[in-house]
């Protein structure tokens, strides 16, 4: 008997519409890796047969889901919350086309998977990985065959709190989102030579940059720079090679400028890029300034949390992070703070091409307390000694492990400009031996080692580049000391918009309005009576809370689904132009 077609409801960035199960659907079908970019890409979202069992269980695949959003999301055609201690099983059976070029080995990615995942292909278990938001790469090589079949059995083990969770929590509200689990990244296959290139990173300066390339294999070769002028070719010598443009340019929020490079090594070619521009802390006029190309300039962020309606770990499209993005530069700012959360890699990219700065968070993991992470802390109690918080040893790995991976993964983007520890004590343990470690791993960008709090009784042992602090139920009056001073969240204000939001009963937010011309204005006076005069006295950064609502939280300058805007564009850049005029 022919199976009926069934219809699901999408609530795009575009609109709604009805999708027919029997229309063929590939969300997500571009190539999840701008850094790396090889002619060889197979697109595997879409849909996949899928069910959930217990773990001692065997799989009965009597659904379908359509990857990669997660089954809690709208779009992944399910809609609903995976009981605790089930395994969620995907399988995929696919041949080849006839334009995917076959060559030595074969490469299969999954962007991310939460939390757990074991892989299988054609009966063969190819291993397991731990990690949220890593990427999952093994290779396929010695089991493909002309009709293959892939399974992925992932578990979510958030109520344990030792892998990386960010703001997820069993028991939704408030500050706290929705659970996902499943995968929630692009899963792909690429093919490469024996020898080929596995990853590419850059240092940069205002004139030069180094490329270093890891292959497996031999690691000679060359760097092709597509330059205005013409093209140029220099030597890859033992994996580096120093590309120095003629009369170069940097990259900034208002000129985006990359250079587009093509990297070969023997049979192996990818294309790529890099940006130029520098970070450095200076003194100007007795101040510690936070520089972009050595040139005093203001951070003005929005907190942004990467969650979305329809697929809540991401949008329909990438179009979504595109949007976003330019509401953002918009609205006048030019720096967005990525909170307890990693991004595809593709928005990474769009930053850069687009011009938008960003704070990356790491993903906290480890337990949360009210009373010593909030509600302390709100009232004063900002001074501890972090030595011995989280102690235990598989917590504080797992952390680390995914403090390594971030910067592994995003090193590379220029817009990435600082880096985030720990976030308002959630999960923080010896920061400073934390800073230390990121400084080994990237030396070239600021670290926020404990945002909001917790520091140590004694200044001198806090180990940060920045002064760091958060401010939401009293006037911003911030003291100016030896570290440049940084406002890393303030705001909050809320005003829920009727028929544009997540929960009909329930809201949060700082301070509450109940029209959008009363929270412009408060707005407005917030930027011109706190934060204007702490930019003149040494702030220079300041991250308002937030871009969008998310869930139970209104406060967002566009509502959850993005269709409404709360503020004035034309208003928010003269406020945006008044900020960074008082810091030249």
């Amino acid at each position: 008997m022919k199976k009926k077609a069934q219809t699901v409801q999408l609530y795009t960035l575009e609109g709604e519409r009805m999708l027919s199960a029997s229309e063929e659907y590939v969300p997500w079908e571009v190539y999840p890796r701008p850094h790396l970019r090889r002619n060889s890409f197979l697109c595997l979202n879409g849909t996949w047969e899928f069910c959930t069992v217990g773990c001692d269980e065997q799989p009965n695949y009597d659904g379908t889901i359509t990857v990669p959003f997660v089954p809690e999301s709208i779009l992944s055609g399910i809609g609903k919350t995976i009981p605790k201690g089930n395994r969620l099983c995907y399988r995929r059976r696919f041949t080849v086309p006839a334009d995917f070029q076959l060559r030595d080995r074969i490469l299969l990615h999954v962007g991310a998977a939460d939390q757990i995942a074991e892989v299988y292909c054609n009966g063969r278990r190819l291993g397991e990985h731990r990690d949220g938001y890593g990427e999952i790469v093994f290779e396929l090589t010695d089991v493909w065959q002309k009709e293959n079949c892939l399974e992925i059995f992932v578990w979510d083990e958030l109520e344990k709190a030792v892998l990386p969770y960010g703001k997820q929590r069993e028991n939704r509200g408030g500050m706290w989102y929705t659970p996902i689990s499943g995968i929630w990244q692009s899963v792909w296959v690429e093919s490469v030579p024996t020898d080929y290139i596995q990853e590419i990173s850059v240092t940069v300066d205002d004139r030069s940059a180094t490329l270093r390339v890891t292959c497996k294999g031999a690691a000679e070769g060359s760097v092709i720079l597509h330059d205005c002028k013409g093209d140029v070719e220099i030597p890859l010598r033992d994996g580096e090679a120093r590309i120095e443009p003629t009369d170069p340019i940097l990259w900034s929020p208002q000129n985006p400028y990359l250079y587009q490079i093509t990297v070969k090594v023997g049979e192996d070619c990818v294309d790529s890029y890099f940006a130029l521009r520098t970070l450095t802390t200076e003194t100007i006029d007795g101040v510690a300034r936070l520089c972009l190309n050595h040139e005093p300039y203001f951070f003005h962020g929005l907190l942004d949390q990467g969650y979305f309606p329809d697929g809540i770990f991401l949008p329909a499209s990438p179009e979504g992070y595109t949007r976003d993005i330019l509401a953002a530069k918009k609205f006048g700012f030019n720096m967005l703070r990525k909170h307890i959360k990693i991004e595809p890699e593709v928005f990474y990219y769009e930053c850069d091409r687009l011009g938008m700065v960003v704070v990356q968070d790491m993903v906290n993991n480890g337990r949360y307390s009210f009373l010593r992470d909030t509600a302390l802390p709100t009232v004063g109690r900002k001074r501890l000694d972090d030595r011995r918080m989280h102690r235990d040893p598989e917590t504080r790995q797992a952390f680390l492990e995914g403090m390594e991976e971030t910067v592994r993964r995003l090193s590379f983007h220029p817009s990435v400009c600082a880096w985030t520890i720990f976030n308002e004590g959630w999960g923080q343990f010896d920061h400073a031996a934390a800073y230390t470690r990121l400084r080994e791993l990237d030396c070239t960008r600021w670290i926020d080692s404990v945002s909001g709090w917790f520091t140590p009784k004694r200044q001198s042992d806090l180990k940060s580049d920045v002064d760091s602090h958060h401010v939401y139920f009293k006037p911003v009056k911030l003291k100016r000391g030896d570290r440049p001073l940084v406002l890393s969240e303030f705001g909050g204000y809320s005003c829920k918009i009727e028929g544009h939001v997540f929960n009909l009963t329930q809201n949060y937010g700082y301070r509450s309005f109940a029209s959008l011309d009363a929270f412009a204005d408060a707005l407005e006076k917030l930027y011109d009576e706190e934060i204007l005069p702490a930019v003149r006295e040494g702030l220079c950064a300041a991250v308002y809370t937030q871009l969008t609502d998310v869930e139970d939280e209104t406060n967002g300058l566009l509502t959850y689904d993005r269709r409404v805007e709360k503020v004035d564009a034309e208003r928010m850049v003269k406020i945006a132009e008044r900020l960074h005029n008082a810091i030249k």
